[in-house]
């Protein structure tokens, strides 16, 4: 679990109900037709600049970006050089024995499984390349889902605004309506800028960071199963990891 984004998703709401609380009733934010406008409206409108099965898959992503940590890059680089020398050593053929350990990496699961079952380097970079392309695509359709619905909160609390203006001013002879109608029209707003600025774009940046860092560590992955397919010394695989690596995150593994 990511706790940087549980932690900060807490105290940003622990806060703003704080406030609420300290200044009175905390009933008077909820309000049911509010949320529908909101949710309900940032959801469809959403949905129509999509498809239902990318807003599903979006999710599924999202989801992952809250309850997953990408792996450290040196700790990655460590076991494909631990694999690389194995191979180096005992042939390809020995990575048969470390496929149940890797099942938790799929990646760098399919380009070493791809190598014991004799595929070239080139062509195991190729695929592995075109599948880490794929996974970048994707990606991106999320963020530009969750910014997409950073863009449509705040509007569809303006939307909810005008409506509760609207009926406000129709109801101008009911003073018992006054206050129903200016809740929705207040509290629109403040649903929707909340959703935006407080979740959904932060949820953005969050996702767009991820997925350079698993990038990075794919990238890893991918070098090192085209090296072994290529059956270089692993030395060499050292150096070019390292050339990708941030300079904190450079390994020594040979010396």
């Amino acid at each position: 679990m990511d706790l940087g984004t549980i932690i900060g998703l807490i105290c940003g709401f622990g806060l703003v109900i704080a406030a609420i609380v300290m200044g009175g009733s905390a009933k008077s934010f909820i309000n049911a037709p509010a949320i529908l406008i909101v949710l309900g409206g940032t959801f469809a409108i959403t949905t129509v600049c999509f498809s239902l099965p990318e807003m599903s898959r979006s999710a599924t992503v999202i989801a992952k970006t809250i309850f997953h940590t990408n792996r450290d890059p040196e700790e990655a680089a460590i076991q494909v050089l631990q694999i690389a020398e194995m191979a180096r050593k005992q042939g390809v053929l020995s990575l048969q024995n470390v496929l149940g350990s890797l099942k938790r990496e799929p990646f760098l699961h399919k380009g070493v499984t791809m190598v014991v079952d004799g595929t070239p380097g080139e062509e195991v970079e190729n695929i592995m390349r075109q599948d880490l392309h794929a996974t970048i695509q994707r990606h991106n359709k999320s963020t530009n889902v969750l910014r997409k619905a950073a863009e449509f909160a705040p509007a569809m609390g303006l939307i909810g605004t005008l409506i509760g203006l609207v009926q406000m001013l129709a109801n101008l002879d009911d003073p018992s309506s006054i206050g129903p109608s200016m809740a929705v029209a207040l509290l629109t707003t403040f649903y929707g800028a909340v959703l935006a600025n407080m979740v959904f774009m932060p949820l953005a940046a969050k996702l767009e960071r991820n997925s350079v860092e698993e990038a990075l560590v794919h990238n890893v992955y991918l070098m090192g199963a085209a090296s072994i397919g290529r059956q270089e010394n692993p030395r060499r695989l050292e150096m070019l990891l390292n050339s990708i690596l941030p300079p904190s995150k450079r390994v020594q593994y040979f010396d």
